[in-house]
């Protein structure tokens, strides 16, 4: 009993795995005098490793939660950029959460 808790402990534990990286932040442009400030936001986007080999929204997760971060401001673009990511291991793929967050900022 006590090595089949054992291992299916260690089986728990290989596959559900997850590491955070530091933040990094950006510089950025000053805000412009044609610009304001729109306040805080943040974005995220996964992407995944199916088999180690397949690849589902790798490429484009930067993108996508730079695209989300400042279209839920209704901006133009971010300044005071800090991104982060997640990283998850299971079974069959890896995952990878990438956060952008920042000040975004949209026309006068």
């Amino acid at each position: 009993m006590r090595s089949l808790s054992l291992f299916l402990g260690t089986v728990l534990l290989l596959t559900t795995v997850a590491c955070h990286s530091t933040r990094l932040t950006f510089p950025s442009a000053p805000i412009g005098p044609d610009e304001k400030s729109l306040g805080p936001t943040s974005g995220t986007s996964t992407g995944i490793m199916l088999f180690q080999f397949i690849p589902i929204n790798q490429n484009t997760r930067f993108e996508n939660a730079m695209a989300e971060a400042v279209q839920k401001a209704g901006g133009t673009r971010l300044t005071d950029v800090t991104i982060s990511e997640q990283w998850f291991w299971a079974w069959v793929l890896d995952g990878f959460i990438f956060k952008v967050e920042g000040t975004a900022v949209g026309k006068k």
